[in-house]
């Protein structure tokens, strides 16, 4: 752990020193590593495994919250990093630079409505902090199914479900996969809600290099190591199941059933039809550029 920790520290310290002599909202400087943000969550450990390794001088590779790697990116902080779909709508200048998504073809398990009351009856709703993507097709959920638009008010990741002071609140990531009993009227997992609404699959986060990054063959490695990630899930189940509280088996089904890492043909179908949904709400811009990768 100690070790860890170091190198963490040491990752820090030289993308510190490359920050300075950058200038945020220029590409890359000749030969300086890519600065990749990739999701601290579960759910990208299949898509991460040995990416360091295999980066190598190439780039320096960090963990955020979503929204946080999306603000960073945007901002120049990052050059490339693991998005929220919806920012990536958000803004026509963004490229995805790989196939190797986050996405789900049913329950995902992980992005889940915990609401005190009947869906139809929510006023106020807390949206997860680390979340965008979900905030969106929540919000496209419960207008669609029920024709309602809740106030919105934050919900933070230090705060716990007690302190909220709302109807129901939204939960990504490690804690949506199990949360504490209470008495709760619906619990609704996004992932299934949206692919039985639309008969589509759904995409939450791809890795997105900003305008005038140069990746040069960055995808070779992110698609490698998600196929070895792919391969390697009984491995990685065992690494990281009991850490967060849950087994083996549970983890490993996790990865191989709940979750989908490849954008394909009906992923494609499907950020368009979100798109479309999602401009209808005004979440996003009135835009039709192609998705397409660089």
């Amino acid at each position: 752990m100690v070790a860890a920790v170091d190198a963490i520290d040491d990752s820090l310290d030289r993308q510190n020193l490359i920050d300075k002599i950058r200038d945020p909202m220029t590409s890359s400087l000749p030969n300086a590593p890519l600065r990749i943000g990739a999701v601290s969550y579960l759910n990208t450990k299949p898509l991460v495994w040995g990416l360091r390794e295999r980066l190598g001088d190439r780039g320096e590779l960090s963990f955020n919250l979503p929204s946080r790697l999306a603000d960073d990116l945007h901002s120049g902080k990052l050059d490339v990093a693991l998005i929220p779909s919806v920012e990536y709508l958000r803004d026509p200048s963004h490229t995805i630079v790989s196939d190797a998504v986050i996405g789900c073809r049913g329950p995902v398990w992980s992005v889940r409505l915990l609401s005190r009351v009947p869906a139809a009856e929510i006023k106020r709703l807390a949206l997860d902090e680390g979340s965008r993507t979900s905030a969106a097709l929540l919000q496209i959920l419960l207008w669609e199914i029920h024709g309602i638009r809740p106030e919105i008010v934050p919900f933070a990741m230090e705060q716990t479900p007690e302190a909220i002071d709302a109807d129901a609140m939204l939960m990504i990531g490690d804690r949506a996969m199990h949360p504490a009993p209470r008495c709760y009227q619906e619990i609704w997992d996004l992932g299934d809600r949206w692919c039985r609404w639309t008969e589509l699959p759904f995409v939450f986060a791809m890795w997105v290099a900003r305008a005038g990054v140069d990746v040069g063959d960055l995808a070779t490695a992110l698609e490698a190591s998600r196929d070895e990630g792919i391969a390697s899930l009984e491995e990685i189940a065992a690494c990281e199941a009991a850490a967060h509280g849950l087994t083996n088996e549970d983890l490993y089904r996790y990865f191989a059933e709940n979750l989908h890492y490849t954008l394909g043909p009906d992923e494609r179908t499907a950020l368009d039809e979100f798109r479309r949904r999602a401009v209808s709400l005004g979440l996003v811009p009135d835009s039709s550029f192609p998705i397409e990768t660089s």
